[in-house]
C-alpha cells in the first residue's frame, strides 16, 4: 500500500504538471545567459525574478534562463549564493549579463527546513557552515567538520578508532534517557540515528569529501517545522552539486596521513613493582617477578598511515546539471590491528524541465565499508599487565607470556591476559553498506507562477555483517575453547514527503508572505537477526540470541508561514502534528507550534544610510518541540520477550529458553521541551565583520526516562516513563572579521563562544526517597559501582561522591572522609558535573600571495572528569593476588592507598581545556601543466596540542568518566588538490 501511494502521488504531481502546461499564459518571453564576471564561465541556479515579483526561475547546465513575464514587466532581478544582487532591464527578448562576487552575505540563502530562505529573512538561531570553514585533515567522519565551528554546538570525538565519530550536542542534552543526538539531514532526508552492526559509527558511511556545506538550526522556532525531531536541534547536510556548463570540471584531492600515539597513561615502571612487591609482596609473589621493562602501551599502540582520495567530475550535458564523485579511504588505527577502508560513489543530476516550470534534483549515494576492529579490552589490559614480564613464552597460547596455573598449566581466568595477544589474536571482521538517494520535484504552476507544488521520495537503506573469532589457544576464552559469531543487520528507512509553497510580493501593501503546508511520511524499519555464538569449533553453543525485528511510522502534518512588511518587520509561524507508533492511540499525536519576530533595524530611516552598519537585527521566538526516541520500541504495551543464554531454565540434564514479560508504561506519552531564543545579529564595514549574540532557555517536560521501581509494582525492577523537568539556559556570541584586506594579504578570523547552564528541575515517580535521585554513571573497578547521580536542582552527570580530607602535607588520607551533610550515615555529597559550563572556538586564516596558513582551536571550560583510571592506582592493585602481579596506575605514587577509593573526589578532576585541533600551511602554485591545472599543496598538524590541568589520558570526555579510552592520536598529513 504504501509503494501504491508513492506511485499514485507521483502521477497526481505529473498530471498537475500537464495541466500547468496548457493553461500557460501567453506572456512575453525573455531568454538569457549568465555568467561569472571573473572568469566568464556560466553560472548554474542563478535565481532570476521579474522585478516586483518572488517567483521566477533559475539558469540551467549552461547558464542559460528561459521566463515568461507580463506586459509591464520592465527588468529583472538576478541573484545567487555568493554574488551581489543586481537588476538588469529587459532591452531585448534575449539577455546577456553577468554576476561579481560579493562581500556581503545577506543575500545569500540559506537551507532551512523544507524550502530555503535569505539570511537576512531569517528570524531563527541558524548557522552555516560552508567547505572554506570545514575543519582539514585526516576527517573519516562528516561531523568532525563542524567541531569549533558554531556557538553553542559541542563536538565530542568518541575516541582516536578510524571512523568513531562523535557526540554532537546543541546547547546542552534536553533529555535523560532518550536521545539528545542533533536530527540530521541529508540532501533533505531525515537519518535515523540507529547504530549499524559492524560500522563503528552511521556516519563513518558518509564522505565528508561530498559535503557542501551544513545549517545548524537551534532554537525551537528554526526546528519546530521538525516537530517530533527537532527538541536536540537540526544539522541539515547538504552535498556538493553539479556546477554545469559544456566544459568538464575534475576535482582530485590525496590526503596521505600517519596518526602516533600522542602520549600515554602514566603506569608504573618495572623496577617501581619490583621494589612495591619486594617490600610489601607475599613470598609467593616475590619469585614471580620478572627482569624486564615491558613497556604494554608500546607494544599494542603504532604508528598508523592512512590515505583518503577522491576525484570529482561535474559539467552539464545540455540542460543535464551533474556531478559523479568517487572516494577511498584507508586508514589505520594507532591501536593495532585498527582499520577502515571506505568506497564510496555519489551522483547528483539536476534538470530544469517544462519550459524552466519543473525543477529535478536526483541524489544517490552509495559506500561500502571493509572495517577490521582491534579488541579494545587490550588498552585496560595494557595498564595493568605486569610489566616485569616479557611479551613472548614459549607456550601453547600463542606465544604470548600468560599467567598460567602451576598446577594445570591453563591460564589463570583472574589474571590480565597479555594484551599484545588479545590484538593479535583476536579477528573481528566486517563489511558495511549504505545506500543513501532521494528524488526531488519542485513544480511552479505556470498559471500560478507563485505557487510551487513539491514531491520529495527517499530512502536510507544499509546493511552490516561480520565475524568474530578467537582460537581455543587464546587465554582470554581458553575456558570456553575459543569464541566465533557471525551477524548481520539490515535498516531500512522510507521516506515520502509532499508539500505546496505560495510565494507572493504585495507590493501594494509592502508586504510579502511565503506559506508552506505538506504531508510527510517516514518508516524505519530494523531487522537484527540472532546467530548461535559458538566455540571456536563449532560445537558448543555458548548463547543464542534472539531475533530481533522492530518498525515504526511517523506520520507528519506541517504548516509555516513567513510574512515581511516593508522588508524591516519579519514574522514566522509553524504548526506540525506528528504521530508516532511508539505510544497509544491516546497519547499518539503530539502538536508542536512556534513563533518568531524579527526587526531589521538596519533599515529604519535613522540607521538606513549608516556606511559603517551593514546589519543590525533583533530576533524573538518561541517554540515547541517533541522527542520519542527512547530504547523500547513500544514502551506502553506489555510484551514478551526471549530471554538471552545466560537466562535459560534449568530442567533435568538441559536448559530452555523462555520468554520473560518487559516493563511498560500504558500513558507513556511524548517528551516536550519549550525554547525562548532572543538574538541580535550584526554586521559593520558592508560585511567584513558579522556575527550574533543569542540568549535562550529550554524547559524540557515529560521527561523520558529508565527509573527504578518498588517491587510489585511493575513486569520489572525499572521502566521507562514521563518523569519530570529539566531545563538548559545559555547566551552565546558569534564574531566572524575580514580584518585584513588587500592585493596581498589577507586576514580572517572566526571566534564563538557560549555559556550553558543545565538543571533538573523535577523528579517524579520514584520507588525512593526523591531526594537520593537516580544513581547512573557505572564505572570499572567494581560490581554495580556508579559515580553520577541525577537530582533535583543539578545538572546531568553530576558527580556523587565522598569528601576526601587530607593531612597537612597535602596528600589525600585513606578512607577518611569529611561530612559535608551532617549525615553520619551518608557521606555522598554532589560535586561538580561532566559537562561544561562555556564552550569556545576560534579560527584564523592568513594568506599571503600564493601562501596560506590556519588553525583552530577550540576550549571546554568548567567541566569535571571522574579519573576512573587513576582510581586503580593502590597497592592492593599489584599484590591482591599471590598467583599473579599486576601493574597501577602511577597516582599510587601521590595517594600511597592500599585499597581501592572509588567514591573519593581525589578522582573528580577540572578538566578544562584549550586544544588546537590543526594547524595547516598550504601552497597555491596556480596553473600547471600547459595552464590548465590547478595545484595546491597543503601540510596539515592535528591534535597538535592540548593545554590542560587533567592528569589523565584527555581531559574531552563526554559524560565526565574516563575510563580507557581509546587515545586520539597526533595526525601529520599532506594534501594535494588538483582542479581542471
Amino acid at each position: 500500500m504504501r509503494k501504491i501511494r508513492l506511485l499514485v502521488s507521483i502521477g497526481f504531481a505529473v498530471f498537475l504538471a500537464l495541466i500547468g502546461i496548457s493553461a500557460l499564459a501567453q506572456n512575453r518571453v525573455i531568454t538569457g545567459e549568465i555568467t561569472d564576471s571573473k572568469d566568464g564561465s556560466p553560472l548554474v541556479g542563478v535565481t532570476v525574478i521579474p522585478k516586483g515579483s518572488t517567483k521566477g526561475t533559475t539558469t540551467d547546465g549552461l547558464g542559460h534562463f528561459r521566463i515568461s513575464v507580463g506586459a509591464n514587466v520592465q527588468s529583472l532581478v538576478l541573484s545567487s549564493i555568493g554574488f551581489t544582487s543586481r537588476e538588469v532591464p529587459i532591452t531585448a527578448d534575449h539577455l546577456v549579463s553577468s554576476l561579481t562576487a560579493g562581500t556581503s552575505s545577506l543575500n545569500e540563502v540559506v537551507v532551512i527546513g523544507y524550502g530555503t530562505a535569505k539570511k537576512k529573512d531569517l528570524t531563527g538561531a541558524i548557522s552555516t557552515v560552508t567547505t572554506k570553514d570545514f575543519q582539514q585533515g585526516a576527517i573519516s567522519t562528516p561531523d568532525g567538520l563542524i567541531a569549533g565551528k558554531v556557538a553553542g554546538v559541542s563536538v565530542t570525538s568518541n575516541g582516536g578508532q578510524p571512523g568513531s565519530g562523535s557526540v554532537i550536542r546543541i546547547r546542552g542534552g534536553s533529555s535523560i534517557n532518550a536521545s539528545n543526538d542533533p536530527l540530521i539531514v541529508i540532501d533533505n532526508v531525515p537519518l535515523s540515528d540507529d547504530g549499524l552492526a559492524g560500522s563503528p559509527n552511521p556516519l563513518s558511511l558518509i564522505n565528508p569529501n561530498d559535503i557542501e556545506s551544513f545549517t545548524i538550526l537551534k532554537d525551537a522556532s528554526a526546528t519546530a517545522i521538525y516537530g517530533n525531531r527537532g527538541s536536540n536541534g537540526v544539522i541539515i547536510i547538504t552535498t556538493k552539486k553539479g556546477r554545469g556548463g559544456d566544459k568538464l570540471h575534475i576535482n582530485f584531492s590525496s590526503v596521505n596521513s600517519e596518526s602516533v600515539k600522542a602520549n600515554e597513561v602514566k603506569v608504573l615502571s618495572g623496577n617501581q613493582i619490583r621494589a612495591i612487591v619486594d617490600s610489601f609482596g607475599t613470598a609467593s609473589q616475590k619469585p614471580l617477578l620478572g627482569t624486564y621493562n615491558t613497556n604494554w602501551q608500546d607494544q599494542i599502540y603504532q604508528a598508523a598511515f592512512g590515505t583518503d582520495n577522491n576525484i570529482g567530475l561535474s559539467g552539464g550535458i545540455k540542460n543535464l546539471p551533474y556531478r559523479l564523485s568517487l572516494g577511498y579511504l584507508d586508514q589505520d588505527g594507532i591501536l593495532k590491528t585498527d582499520n577502515i577502508q571506505r568506497t564510496s560513489l555519489r551522483l547528483n543530476i539536476s534538470p530544469v524541465l517544462l519550459d524552466n516550470s519543473l525543477r529535478v534534483n536526483i541524489n544517490i549515494m552509495g559506500s561500502y565499508n571493509k572495517n577490521r576492529f582491534a579488541n579494545q579490552s587490550a588498552i585496560g589490559a595494557a595498564l595493568s599487565m605486569d610489566p616485569t614480564q616479557p611479551v613472548h613464552a614459549q607456550n601453547n597460547y600463542g606465544g604470548y607470556f600468560e599467567w598460567l596455573d602451576p598446577n594445570s598449566g591453563a591460564p589463570i581466568q583472574l589474571a590480565t591476559k597479555n594484551p599484545l595477544g588479545q590484538l593479535e589474536l583476536y579477528s573481528s571482521k566486517a563489511t558495511v553498506q549504505r545506500s543513501i538517494g532521494n528524488i526531488q520535484l519542485d513544480y511552479a504552476f505556470p498559471f500560478l507562477p507563485d505557487l510551487h507544488a513539491n514531491i520529495n521520495t527517499g530512502y536510507d537503506v544499509s546493511q552490516g555483517m561480520g565475524d568474530v573469532y578467537i582460537p581455543d589457544s587464546v587465554a582470554v576464552d581458553y575456558a570456553q575453547g575459543g569464541y566465533a559469531n557471525h551477524y548481520t543487520q539490515f535498516l531500512r528507512n522510507e521516506l515520502f514527503d509532499f508539500y505546496l509553497n505560495y510565494n507572493k510580493n504585495l507590493t501594494s501593501i509592502k508586504s510579502r508572505i511565503d506559506a508552506t503546508a505538506g504531508y510527510e511520511y517516514q518508516d524505519f524499519y530494523n531487522d537484527n537477526p540472532g546467530t548461535p555464538q559458538t566455540n571456536a569449533a563449532k560445537t558448543v553453543v555458548i548463547n543464542t540470541p534472539a531475533d530481533i525485528i522492530t518498525q515504526h511510522t511517523l506520520v507528519s502534518f506541517y504548516g509555516r508561514l513567513n510574512y515581511s512588511y516593508n522588508d524591516k518587520y519579519l514574522l514566522t509561524g509553524t504548526l506540525r502534528a506528528d504521530g508516532s507508533s511508539r505510544f497509544s492511540p491516546q497519547n499518539r499525536w503530539g502538536y508542536f507550534p512556534s513563533l518568531a519576530f524579527a526587526w531589521r533595524i538596519k533599515e529604519e530611516n535613522f540607521l538606513k544610510n549608516s556606511s559603517a552598519l551593514s546589519e543590525l537585527k533583533l530576533r524573538l521566538g518561541y517554540g515547541l518541540t517533541g522527542q520519542e526516541n527512547i530504547g523500547p520500541i513500544y514502551p506502553y504495551l506489555p510484551l514478551y520477550t526471549y530471554s538471552t543464554g545466560t537466562g535459560r531454565y534449568p530442567f533435568g540434564d538441559s536448559s530452555y529458553y523462555t520468554y520473560r514479560a518487559e516493563p511498560y508504561d500504558p500513558n507513556i506519552r511524548w517528551e516536550n521541551t519549550a525554547t525562548y531564543n532572543a538574538g541580535l545579529d550584526y554586521g559593520f564595514l558592508n560585511g567584513r565583520i558579522t556575527g550574533s549574540i543569542d540568549v535562550y532557555s529550554r524547559q524540557t517536560n515529560n521527561l523520558l526516562v529508565d527509573i527504578p521501581t518498588a517491587e510489585g509494582a511493575n513486569l520489572s525492577n525499572h521502566v521507562y516513563t514521563n518523569v519530570g523537568n529539566l531545563t538548559n539556559k545559555g547566551v552565546e556570541f558569534t564574531f566572524n572579521g575580514e580584518v585584513v584586506s588587500s592585493k596581498v594579504f589577507r586576514w580572517d578570523l572566526g571566534f564563538n563562544i557560549s555559556y550553558n547552564d543545565n538543571k533538573i528541575t523535577k523528579l517524579s515517580k520514584l520507588a525512593s526517597d526523591t531526594s537520593a535521585g537516580i544513581l547512573t554513571g557505572n564505572i570499572g573497578g567494581g560490581t554495580g559501582n556508579s559515580i553520577q547521580i541525577l537530582s533535583i536542582g543539578y545538572p546531568l552527570y553530576t558527580f556523587y561522591v565522598y569528601k576526601q580530607v587530607y593531612a597537612q602535607n597535602g596528600k589525600p588520607i585513606e578512607g577518611v572522609y569529611a561530612d559535608v551533610n551532617n549525615n553520619p550515615s551518608n557521606l555522598f555529597y554532589r560535586y561538580q558535573s561532566g559537562l561544561p559550563k562555556v564552550v569556545l572556538g576560534f579560527s584564523s586564516q592568513f594568506n599571503y600571495e600564493q601562501w596560506s596558513l590556519s588553525f583552530t582551536l577550540r576550549g571546554n571550560f568548567g567541566n569535571y572528569v571522574y579519573n576512573n583510571v587513576a582510581a586503580g592506582g593502590t597497592l592492593n592493585s599489584v599484590t591482591s593476588n599471590s598467583a599473579f602481579i599486576n601493574n597501577a596506575n602511577a597516582s599510587y605514587l601521590k595517594t600511597m592507598f592500599a585499597n581501592s577509593q572509588y567514591y573519593s573526589d581525589y578522582y573528580v578532576e577540572n578538566a578544562s581545556f584549550i586544544r588546537m585541533d590543526n594547524l595547516v600551511l598550504g601552497y597555491n602554485f596556480g596553473k600547471v601543466i600547459s595552464h590548465t591545472v590547478n595545484l595546491r599543496l597543503s601540510a596539515i598538524a592535528q591534535n597538535v596540542f592540548v593545554i590542560t590541568k587533567y592528569t589523565g589520558l584527555d581531559p574531552e570526555v563526554f559524560g565526565g568518566i574516563d575510563n580507557n579510552v581509546y587515545p586520539r592520536p597526533r595526525i601529520f598529513s599532506l594534501g594535494v588538490y588538483l582542479d581542471y
